[in-house]
């Protein structure tokens, strides 16, 4: 199996003295697409949260590349090139799209050259969501839903990541909004972007994702590849209720 990418192993977490975390490990390899499912309140977003540094994991390790993260402050994650789309888009309201693109552009593709046509740059995001690109001058509280989640791709991308991370990609958009998104994160698969990803959508997810990790009550309780998922429906019902 390729090197990992980002590796958890043993990672536990609590808000206080709640334990929500309870010894999680996953692993995502160089240009691997990556699924991290289960019904609410199982650990997924707490996962993302520890991977990040916004919620610090009391114990286990979180490595990056070859250097473990897990006791770094959330800007210094973010720095070692894994872009956050969070749950909730969290897009700054006030300023228009294109504002919003530009104030988190950068380049944390460690090594990359910069005129390399894989460096995100605001032509390229306009050539991912062109719904976008028409409202560039539009201020992002008065953006629909759908473009609000195109815009914080776009943002994250914008920050050039090795690892993209989507906190529920799809959560409350309208269907045709949802095929536009997972349109989008195919292409992003093909171009050799490593992805984890949390959503509902089984079959969209079987359809994009190489392995799958089901998360309930804090501990991965299945792991595997998406023809075993499709082929396991005891599971998905079991812990997803498909």
């Amino acid at each position: 199996m390729a090197d990992a990418l980002l590796e958890l192993s043993d990672v536990e977490t609590s808000y206080g003295l709640s334990r929500v975390l309870f010894g999680v490990s996953l692993r995502i390899a160089q240009g691997e697409v990556v699924s991290l499912l289960g019904r609410n309140g199982m650990g997924k977003t707490t996962t993302v949260r520890s991977i990040m540094g916004l919620t610090p994991a009391a114990a286990g390790s979180i490595r990056f590349g070859s250097e473990e993260i897990r006791q770094l402050p959330a800007y210094r994650v973010a720095k070692h090139g894994i872009g956050l789309v969070p749950e909730g888009r969290q897009i700054f309201p006030n300023l228009t799209a294109r504002e919003n693109l530009v104030a988190t552009a950068s380049n944390r593709s460690r090594g990359a050259d910069p005129t390399h046509d894989r460096i995100w740059t605001l032509e390229k995001v306009w050539a991912l969501f062109p719904r976008l690109a028409e409202r560039a001058q539009s201020m992002a509280n008065l953006l629909s839903g759908g473009e609000q989640q195109m815009l914080a791709i776009g943002r994250a991308l914008m920050t050039n990541p090795r690892l993209l991370i989507l906190d529920e990609a799809t959560e409350g958009l309208a269907p045709l909004i949802r095929e536009e998104i997972w349109r989008c994160l195919g292409r992003l698969r093909a171009a050799g972007q490593s992805i984890l990803v949390i959503d509902k959508n089984v079959a969209a997810l079987t359809r994009i994702a190489d392995r799958h990790y089901v998360i309930e009550r804090g501990r991965v309780v299945w792991s595997g590849t998406s023809a075993q998922l499709a082929g396991a429906p005891e599971i998905q019902h079991r812990h997803l209720g498909i």
